[in-house]
């Protein structure tokens, strides 16, 4: 089952996602063939990260949030709120994907 994970950063952590971001990327690299999507929350001037949304496919809630107890930016204390849901993916995909060619 497909769950949403929408995740914000606390306020002024700018330097703690930068430093955790390494860690972040190697696990969600471990979940990969399971990720629908993955990526910041940008402010308006998209650029600056405010938080992350994540849809990865895990047998059930459990399972999702086991793997959110034990990911980087959970564990360094990066998240000021946390929401994860269920999630039903009934349109394809067509615009903002990054071209993995480039």
């Amino acid at each position: 089952m497909l769950h949403a994970f929408m995740l914000t950063d606390r306020p002024d952590s700018a330097a703690l996602r930068a430093r955790v971001r390494p860690e972040h990327k190697a696990y969600l690299g471990q979940v990969a063939e399971h990720i629908a999507f993955a990526g910041p929350l940008l402010a308006d001037d998209g650029a600056t990260m405010l938080g992350s949304l994540l849809v990865i496919d895990f047998v059930d809630r459990a399972a999702a949030l086991a793997w959110l107890a034990q990911e980087p930016f959970t564990r360094a204390g990066l998240y000021g709120e946390t929401r994860v849901q269920a999630f039903a993916n009934l349109w394809p995909q067509r615009a903002g994907f990054v071209d993995p060619m480039t």
